[in-house]
């Protein structure tokens, strides 16, 4: 297969990184923002009851991580204690704890270019997610019902794979034009557990099978 991802890395499940490409080349992460996101939402203990206009807060988290809306993620970091700089503070705090010197934000959807980081950074991050229970329910999830009133609705996950192959652990996508194709995993193979990370692919298309084809490489 020919890659077209500028950026990646595949990993054990340990995050010994088995084989890679540009792995300290910054680069615009897209919604793999979202992950930090919700780390920083959680970590803050916030009731996730509690109503931001229709929906709660433990629904706005859903649909950052699964729908990846952008909507949500500015929401839950603008009712965050003290609002959206505490919140973008506490993001790039995180990033720090985490192990990711290379890593940046200045919004909480990723739709900002200068929100970067390399995948050598968000191989900690894919690990630290790990850990975060929200993270991974999020990251099993195919398709999200919300009911506002008397409506339902649905939204599929952003990555397709879910709930079809492999046991996925931690997932998040991201695209934007300047940072294309994105994703981020943590999933269980017929080879062991694997750590990818795939950044600058082509387009939405290209990410996702790029992406499990280097999580069966050895």
């Amino acid at each position: 297969m020919n890659l077209t991802a500028q950026s990646w890395l595949v990993a054990d499940g340990t995050g010994k990184i088995l084989q890679s490409e540009n792995i300290d080349q910054q680069r615009s992460i897209a919604s793999i923002t979202k992950l930090v996101t919700a780390m920083v939402i959680i970590d803050a203990g916030q009731n996730m009851k509690e109503k931001l206009g229709n929906l709660t807060r433990g629904e706005h988290l859903q649909l950052a991580l699964i729908k990846s809306s952008n909507e949500s993620a500015i929401v839950l970091c603008d009712n965050y204690p003290n609002g959206r700089i505490w919140c973008i503070r506490a993001m790039n705090a995180k990033a720090l704890a985490m192990r990711m010197p290379n890593t940046r934000f200045i919004e909480p959807s990723g739709l900002s270019p200068m929100n970067i980081s390399t995948s050598r950074d968000l191989l900690e991050l894919v690990l630290a997610a790990s850990y975060y229970p929200e993270i991974r329910e999020a990251s099993q999830t195919p398709l999200v019902k919300i009911q506002v009133k008397k409506k339902w609705f649905f939204f599929n996950n952003t990555n397709p794979s879910i709930g079809k192959k492999h046991n996925f652990i931690v997932s998040k996508t991201g695209y934007t034009n300047a940072a294309g194709g994105c994703i981020v995993m943590m999933l269980d193979t017929d080879i062991g557990r694997k750590i990818v990370v795939v950044l600058g692919s082509k387009n939405i298309h290209t990410r996702i099978p790029e992406a499990e084809f280097i999580a069966i490489q050895e």
